[in-house]
């Protein structure tokens, strides 16, 4: 009969983790002995969560995913006892602006694909051969359900993640009999900083989206990443979608004239 993976035996690399579900993964994996390499812009909050999980479980870099020789660098100099690195959480990753295209900022634009794409694929190539190496790993991108559904405002947030979706795809297919697990996580709502994010601080227009709602928390999201890891071996889930409960699909949005 085949066992789930003991996840002492895990060592994961987390892009993002200085909130949001990079920060709620980390938690998870280091709680049931896992190692992990913490990712993130932002110094103060890899520190302090150093502090909480443990120097000998938890290595942090201050890294912004849009530098390729930076990323390069830093992997090049992860400690010995964090090196064999066989999980790749490439979470990093946001929305910026609910415009329509037309009004939409191209610097915004711009951002988005740097972090959601080009982060992404920098991440994945430089941790990819190593994991190949050692004979296996399992690559966990970060999607949405807006890769799948449009929605107004959704423009090059919604096209990068459908972007994600299918690069996790194309991975699968490149990494077959390498023994390199991958899954695209795709969440519905969830209440986390990403609002906060979306509208640059903006408070109140960040609530909106929650209210009266019962949304997915970072916690729910990190569960479902940490289940997808530990499965065993034979077994790979290549998209794991979810919504709340108090989310579904809408009518068709149709235009008419007065």
């Amino acid at each position: 009969m085949y066992k789930m993976l003991d996840p002492a035996e895990l060592t994961v690399f987390i892009t993002g983790a200085t909130s949001g579900f990079g920060a709620a993964a980390a938690r998870r994996y280091v709680a049931e002995g896992a190692k992990i390499i913490a990712t993130g812009r932002r110094t103060e909050r890899l520190e302090a969560l150093q502090a909480e999980l443990g120097a000998d479980k938890c290595h942090i870099i201050t890294l912004d995913v849009q530098d390729r020789a930076a990323l390069k660098a830093a992997i090049a100099a992860i400690p010995a006892p964090f090196a064999n690195i066989n999980v790749v959480l490439a979470n990093a990753g946001l929305a910026l602006g609910l415009q329509p295209a037309y009004e939409a900022d191209e610097d915004d634009w711009d951002t988005m694909v740097a972090t959601n794409i080009n982060g992404l694929l920098y991440t994945v190539r430089a941790l990819l051969p190593g994991m190949i190496e050692r004979g296996g790993g399992h690559v966990v991108t970060i999607g949405s359900v807006a890769g799948d559904y449009a929605y107004p405002g959704s423009g090059v947030y919604g096209a990068s993640k459908a972007f994600v979706k299918q690069f996790a795809l194309n991975l699968r297919a490149d990494l077959q009999g390498k023994n390199v697990r991958v899954t695209n996580i795709e969440p519905g709502l969830t209440e986390t900083e990403f609002s906060l994010v979306r509208f640059k601080g903006d408070a109140d227009r960040a609530g909106k989206p929650y209210v009266n709602t019962v949304a997915m928390n970072a916690d729910d999201i990190a569960e479902s990443i940490f289940w997808t890891t530990i499965l065993p071996r034979h077994f790979n889930v290549n998209r794991l979608q979810m919504m709340a409960t108090t989310q579904a699909f809408g009518p068709f949005n149709i235009y008419r004239e007065d």
